[in-house]
């Protein structure tokens, strides 16, 4: 009815994308649909509730985080604008969404506010078009993690290790003859686990991450050295990339150095570069989490 292609992505995740692509007017069409049939919902949960008051309609948008500032506007002078005259609350969210360089402006009020709302917030998107290459958000599957050690595959119940299906166990197998670690029982300290995500009932397995950081199964690692010797590695990473690394006045790297082990060091930007070095030092373990850790911001 709105004349704008309406794509939905995979229903195997928490929360799904809906992208609305067309000329504005079709946007702002299908838009409004979709905050009516919203209201429409709202109004007939409260027929069944004892709350008094109707909750606003409620929005996510995902917007490249390189058209925030223009969204924002100096000393946040548009979003003021944008809110006093649609009547709408809008909030842009300080961190990027995860694995991406687009982050969350929730829109909350009637559904009339919120039309006239992406109206204007469609208008700033065109007039200022996304600086670079935009990674985009992709809502991750629900899953289980799965461990393994010594071969078998495990599952996390509450605080206990449950040995898992034989498949998983041979996908762990074959993924350790494609990896540098040495299995458990053998010299080398470390040695990987792989985190497992269900997608659509087939399984695949994650980057390594070394098992010594889940606390919760000493008793799966037997014989472990708790003083292996130190190494480091260095990493490149784009200078665009680094704010999402670094976090909020370093709060993201401090997190990433508490949780891994290791110590990391990020390079001054070099005039020129349009790279940072960032020169991770520890156990094999602290540099696996560490890199893991990484790459997932």
């Amino acid at each position: 009815q709105s004349g704008a292609r309406i794509n939905i992505s995979e229903g195997n995740c928490p929360e799904r994308i809906v992208t609305i692509t067309g000329p504005t007017d079709a946007i702002f069409k299908a838009f409004a649909m979709i905050a009516y049939k919203f209201e429409e919902d709202i109004t007939n949960s409260m027929s069944n509730s004892t709350a008094t008051s109707k909750p606003p309609v409620t929005l996510r948008l995902v917007v490249p985080a390189s058209q925030c500032g223009s969204l924002i506007g100096k000393g946040g002078s548009k979003i003021k604008e944008i809110r006093e005259s649609t009547g709408a609350q809008v909030q842009v969210a300080g961190d990027m969404l995860p694995n991406s360089t687009e982050r969350a402006v929730t829109i909350s009020g009637t559904p009339d506010a919120i039309i006239q709302c992406v109206k204007q917030i469609c208008v700033v998107m065109l007039e200022s078009p996304p600086k670079g290459a935009t990674i985009p958000y992709r809502p991750k599957p629900a899953s289980t993690p799965v461990i393994f050690a010594g071969g078998q595959a495990y599952t996390i119940q509450g605080q206990y290790a449950i040995p898992h299906p034989d498949q998983l166990t041979k996908l762990h197998q074959l993924a350790m003859q494609q990896t540098p670690f040495t299995p458990l029982g053998q010299t080398t300290p470390a040695f990987p686990a792989f985190a497992v995500l269900t997608v659509a009932g087939k399984q695949r397995s994650s980057t390594t991450l070394p098992f010594q950081a889940i606390t919760i199964f000493p008793c799966i690692c037997p014989g472990l050295d708790a003083s292996p010797p130190a190494s480091t590695h260095e990493l490149t990473i784009p200078n665009d990339l680094i704010g999402c690394i670094i976090g909020r006045q370093g709060t993201k790297i401090n997190e990433i150095r508490q949780m891994s082990g290791a110590q990391i060091k990020i390079a001054s930007a070099m005039e020129g570069s349009s790279e940072r070095q960032i020169t991770i030092t520890g156990t094999p373990a602290n540099i696996s989490l560490a890199q893991y850790l990484i790459n997932a911001r």
